[in-house]
This record gives C-alpha cells, sequence and structure tokens, in this order.
C-alpha cells in the first residue's frame, strides 16, 4: 500500500559525488521525518542524515559536511547528495519514513529496498 523507491547508487571514485533519491507511494496521509541508514558488510545498519516535515536534519558524525539531506514535501521525495566520497562510505543505502497512512491514519514505518553504493579506485 506504501511503498519507497530509491534510485542513484553506483560505483564511484574516492572524492566522487553522487546522488540518492527515494519517492513514497501509496496511500499516504503524511509524511512525518524521511531518512537514509546504511549497512556496510558485517556492520550494523545506522542512521547516515535525517530530515523532519519542517526540515529539520540530522547528520551521522561521520558524513557531516560531506552529504546533505533534502526533501520535496510535493513530489514525497527525500534525496541525499553525498560529496568528498570515501571508501568507508561503502554499504547498502536504505531510504526510511515515518508517515501516517491514509487508509487508517496509523503511524507507520517503511523502508526502501536498498541501493549499493560502492567507493573504490
Amino acid at each position: 500500500q506504501v511503498q519507497l523507491v530509491e534510485s542513484g547508487g553506483g560505483l564511484v571514485q574516492p572524492g566522487g559525488s553522487l546522488r540518492l533519491s527515494c519517492a513514497a507511494s501509496g496511500y499516504i496521509f503524511r509524511i512525518n521525518a524521511m531518512g537514509w541508514y546504511r549497512q556496510a558488510p558485517g556492520k550494523q545498519r545506522e542512521l547516515v542524515a535525517a530530515v523532519t516535515s519542517g526540515f529539520t536534519t540530522n547528520y551521522a558524525d561521520s558524513v557531516k559536511g560531506r552529504f546533505t539531506i533534502s526533501r520535496d514535501n510535493a513530489k514525497n521525495t527525500v534525496y541525499l547528495q553525498m560529496n568528498s566520497l570515501k571508501p568507508e562510505d561503502t554499504a547498502v543505502y536504505y531510504c526510511n519514513a515515518d508517515l501516517v497512512t491514509s487508509t487508517n491514519y496509523r503511524n507507520r514505518e517503511v523502508w526502501g529496498q536498498g541501493t549499493l553504493v560502492t567507493v573504490s579506485s
């Protein structure tokens, strides 16, 4: 009923840039926070960045100054601009949304399928 579709992952050299996008669709009444998480091989999933409906942002210390999260409420879309990428940024990046469905007006947490980002020369 509600899904998140990510795009924009791929292979990039160290120091390069990528932009991830995540579009939410379905029976959505309101989207509260949206965010990006990542999971590297052998590691736990961690928060990368999040943005509230009021555009307040939060970043992991490891990406501050390099990544920028933004959202377009009209398009139910969140973006992650990643600059100065490092090999340690290599991971599967997952989109996350805390939203209210229009079917029963209840809160739900929804995850995307993940997109792989590989930083390597």
